[in-house]
């Protein structure tokens, strides 16, 4: 179970992502989950949990929207979760971000942020197929983007949610079967109730630890 101090009230939290996010805010949604534990532990008015997620959004889509969505909301804290679709539309539609242009998107949404006296959370992309052993298709691309992720978040200074090493930790001792979904999502990419249940505990982690200070 977490533990809490005693925070500041009204933390602006915004969570900047694509579809996963966007379900986010929907009952059992992983911001849900963390509202009702907040709620749970009396904390709940001291944070503002703001969902900002768009379905089928890339990189450069949050880097468009930058300005309307978080920085006009004057967040302490911003959850960067996107990546997925980056990797995810090369395959369904032949587009898809370049790993160059990922990370130059990516670095310029932190540091505008950082500019403004936000705390960054970054969060790796978990997974486009849950089997094990790196054999779905797209694992050898969605392992390079959460590497870049990383490489950022040391380079910016930014906590991280390293959701892609989370997931193939949690499938190896829970994929028996060697499933493609069903385990932490409900198609391979989007969350069902246990991946929502992961994700929250770790951001919630995050966030009680860069609130405090």
């Amino acid at each position: 179970m977490l533990s809490f101090t005693v925070l500041k009230k009204n933390t602006r939290v915004v969570f900047f992502g694509d579809s996963i996010t966007e379900a986010g805010v929907q009952p059992g949604g992983y911001i849900s989950q963390m509202r009702d534990s907040l709620t749970t532990r009396k904390l709940g008015d001291q944070f503002d949990l703001v969902g900002a997620g768009v379905g089928g959004n890339k990189v450069y889509d949050l880097y468009l929207r930058l300005e309307s969505d978080v920085l006009d909301q004057k967040p302490k804290i911003v959850v960067i979760y996107v990546g997925v679709n980056d990797v995810w539309h090369k395959q369904l539609f032949g587009t898809g971000t370049d790993p160059d242009k990922f990370k130059k998107f990516y670095d310029a949404l932190i540091s505008k942020m950082q500019r403004k006296k936000m705390a960054v959370i970054l969060c790796t992309p978990a997974c486009i197929g849950e089997k094990k052993g790196g054999v779905n298709p797209m694992d050898s691309d969605l392992d390079a983007y959460a590497q870049i992720i990383r490489d950022l978040a040391k380079e910016k200074n930014c906590a991280i949610c390293d959701f892609r090493q989370a997931f193939k930790e949690y499938g190896a001792s829970h994929n028996d079967d060697n499933l493609d979904k069903n385990i932490l999502t409900t198609d391979g990419v989007h969350l069902n109730q246990k991946g929502n249940k992961l994700v929250a505990e770790m951001l919630l982690n995050r966030i009680e630890t860069l609130s405090a200070n």
